[in-house]
């Protein structure tokens, strides 16, 4: 599906959607790490924020497991759940490599 993230500028970006298919509105912050895409997205500093992702590949390493440490925490995410309203990424990768 065809999406476009909107700045208060005016300047308009298009491209397409995966996921949640609705509309949201949140401050765009940056991420410029090469790896460690799920502890971003579990961030809770990440709340309420449009999280655009500056290297180009993801999900081309799949998903960690929800291995737990001795003390109950999740080893590979930073909390329970989701807290970002948006991510944008310039390439998605459908199927994982490993």
């Amino acid at each position: 599906k065809r999406a476009s993230l909107v700045l208060a500028d005016g300047s308009v970006f298009h491209g397409f959607s995966f996921g949640h298919s609705e509309s949201t509105t949140g401050e765009v912050v940056f991420n410029t790490g090469m790896v460690g895409y799920p502890e971003s997205l579990t961030d809770p500093s990440y709340a309420g924020q449009i999280l655009v992702i500056t290297f180009p590949l993801i999900g081309n390493y799949g998903v960690p497991s929800e291995e737990r440490d001795a003390l109950g925490l999740l080893k590979h995410f930073e909390s329970e759940k989701i807290h970002l309203k948006a991510v944008v990424i310039q390439d998605y990768s459908f199927v994982s490599s490993h």
